[in-house]
């Protein structure tokens, strides 16, 4: 092994490729990012060091819906780091319980558990579950289940990745964690006959981000409350991504008229600027927690209440969520032109798709190599699926910019 001090040391870095060269020395490789080294962004573009464009049809996941360096977003961590940015929770401070309760207000819950990354979301959900099924329904210690659905994605942590059938995210972090049964996503009656006298919850996405943008059935969520409630049984549902306006109402769920009983959120929650995530329900059920039984040293730390208030503020306006619908519309008609003309098929809700390449086209890598060619930005999954979700301050124009390179692409 090289010693630290003997390895080759470089003078100031000009280059992307001398960018990506320091990062796949230095980093873990546990991403596969494209050789795109970006030092500026604004609203719906990034700029490279080299200063070449690009528009951001990915949005950091959901985690960029108002656009990069939003002026309002910005001023409110600005004006936060000259006040305070964190006291741990052994002390109060003058942002949480505003942020807690303004919150609460915008998704029509009870209590708010902050926390930081979507993961931590639902592992906080799932303890939050398990810890009501014993202390609330009896469940008989140790016992309690939790019915989720296949194909899903809820974050990297050893107790998720024991209940996903994505052997990329599962393979040797054994032994898993047990407690969960796994049904088919969109299949109601499957998660019926998953239901036992110990089922604490059912963990289900509104949309499967990472599975391709797949959306259920109608009337999929209908069905699950029902079931949920017919069996004493909690209903959470993960919006890290498919909240906060991406798919044209506040929360996914909303578009079939039901309600959760845990929604988990983060991503978007922290406005691109620093990670920020929350637990948000029922009183009853996120009251069971106590003092000292769960928590986290940056979990609604001032600076992340500070953004997260000017994201609620946002949000609360409802412009973006009736520009997630309208742009929306058209985003889904222009990519669903090319049906037939190099893409298979095309999926989602508001300003979300996952835009199947059809056999015989560029794998989903070359796809979004060529997309960045030709300054878009776009990322796939699963091979073949392009999972397209602008910042939502996109136009018009740039959307038909977007749309038209990856037709370019998809053809050959």
């Amino acid at each position: 092994m090289t010693a630290i001090a003997d390895r080759p040391t470089t003078g100031p870095l000009s280059s992307s490729a001398e960018y990506v060269a320091l990062d796949e020395t230095w980093s873990t490789h546990n991403y596969h990012p494209l050789p795109v080294v970006i030092a500026h962004a604004e609203g719906a573009w990034v700029t490279d060091v080299e200063g070449r464009s690009y528009l951001d049809f990915l949005s950091g996941y959901s985690a960029l819906n108002f656009g990069h360096r939003h002026p309002a977003l910005v001023a409110a961590a600005v004006e936060q780091l000259n006040r305070v940015t964190l006291t741990s929770r052994a002390f109060h401070h003058d942002q949480l319980g505003l942020f807690c309760r303004e919150l609460a207000e915008l998704t029509g819950t009870d209590l708010v558990l902050p926390m930081n990354s979507g993961a931590e979301a639902v592992e906080s959900a799932i303890k939050v579950a398990r810890k009501w099924a014993y202390r609330v329904k009896g469940v008989p210690a140790n016992q309690a289940q939790i019915v989720v659905a296949g194909s899903n994605f809820h974050g990297r942590t050893t107790t998720i990745v024991s209940f996903s059938d994505d052997e990329v995210a599962r393979a040797d972090y054994g032994p898993y964690t047990p407690g969960f049964v796994a049904t088919t996503y969109g299949d109601a009656t499957e998660v019926a006959a998953a239901i036992t006298p110990n089922t604490a919850a059912v963990l289900v996405e509104p949309i499967q981000g990472e599975a391709g943008v797949l959306v259920p059935p109608p009337g999929y969520f209908t069905e699950l409350r029902r079931i949920c409630d017919e069996n004493n049984v909690l209903l959470i549902a993960d919006e890290i991504q498919s909240g906060l306006a991406r798919t044209g109402e506040l929360l996914a769920l909303d578009h079939e008229g039901v309600r959760a009983d845990l929604y988990t959120l983060g991503k978007a929650l922290g406005g691109g600027i620093v990670p920020v995530s929350a637990v948000v329900g029922r009183r009853d059920v996120l009251g069971v927690l106590r003092p000292g039984e769960h928590g986290s040293t940056f979990g609604g730390n001032p600076l992340a209440c500070a953004v997260g208030r000017a994201v609620i503020k946002l949000l609360a306006t409802g412009e973006f969520q009736q520009r997630s619908r309208e742009l929306g519309e058209h985003l889904h008609s222009r990519l669903g032109e090319l049906v037939g003309k190099g893409v298979s098929q095309v999926r989602g809700r508001g300003l979300w798709a996952g835009v199947e390449i059809a056999p015989g086209g560029p794998a989903g890598r070359e796809a979004s190599k060529a997309l960045a060619a030709r300054g878009i930005l776009c990322k796939e999954t699963h091979d073949n699926t392009l999972r397209v979700a602008p910042p939502l301050v996109i136009t018009r124009e740039e959307i038909d910019r977007g749309v038209d390179a990856i037709a370019e692409v998809v053809r050959g």
